[in-house]
């Protein structure tokens, strides 16, 4: 009919993780764009192995998308993401989701960070951050991969508080919020307003939009 305005149709796109919390995240972050994002158990009967051995979180995540990308013939969307501790040199870094070893769990993670801090002489100010890069791969389209980064800065607590939330989030005290409450104690809204994760899907709309043809 005259005057009627045609929706985009929706697009789906794999999220290259298996980590629930970071799909469910994401899920929140783009929950108004037209699209579907579904987890790679729902896209391909097999796991798809990626090797994550880049350097930064950039060529993990283009790494991730690629492959999923390629093994779907869809387009896929990585996270790769981490905590960089200043007294600890910047690490555990991209190696963040393995810190305590390969299959590690958060709370060993977590309790191995907070070990190496209090081991170290000096008590100096217990500076953190947390990064994200987001990257975007269609097998079908032009001008991608989209590539964007976002970043949180915060300090390490001195143990774990709060329910919420995954991996360092028990630990990570958000620098920008009264109150020395770690990641973990926010809700989904705040975390959702500043996170790493949510400045990262905040610099990947505009290209995320147009690639959408919105």
């Amino acid at each position: 009919m005259a005057g009627e305005v045609s929706l985009p149709a929706r697009r789906t796109v794999v999220v290259a993780t298996g980590n629930k919390g970071k799909l469910h995240e994401l899920r929140q972050l783009f929950a108004d764009l037209p699209i579907d994002l579904v987890a790679v158990a729902d896209a391909l009967p097999t796991r798809v192995e990626v090797v994550e051995d880049g350097a930064t979180f950039e060529e993990n995540a283009l790494k991730k998308a690629r492959a999923v990308s390629a093994a779907t013939a869809l387009a896929a969307l990585a996270d790769d993401s981490g905590l960089e501790v200043d007294a600890l040199g910047g690490a555990p870094g991209v190696y963040s989701a393995r810190y305590a070893g390969e299959g590690a769990t958060d709370a060993e993670n977590n309790r191995k960070l907070l070990g190496a801090l209090d081991a170290i002489e000096s008590r100096g100010p217990r500076t953190a951050r947390f990064r994200c890069v987001l990257t975007l791969v269609d097998p079908h389209g032009e001008g991608v991969p989209l590539v964007a980064s976002g970043a949180c800065e915060g300090r390490i607590a001195a143990a774990a508080r709060g329910h919420g939330g995954f991996g360092y989030d028990p630990i990570f005290v958000v620098a920008e919020l009264p109150g020395d409450r770690t990641m973990a104690e926010l809700g989904d809204d705040e975390k959702n307003a500043l996170s790493h994760r949510a400045r990262a899907a905040a610099a990947l709309r505009p290209a995320l939009r147009a690639w959408l043809g919105i």
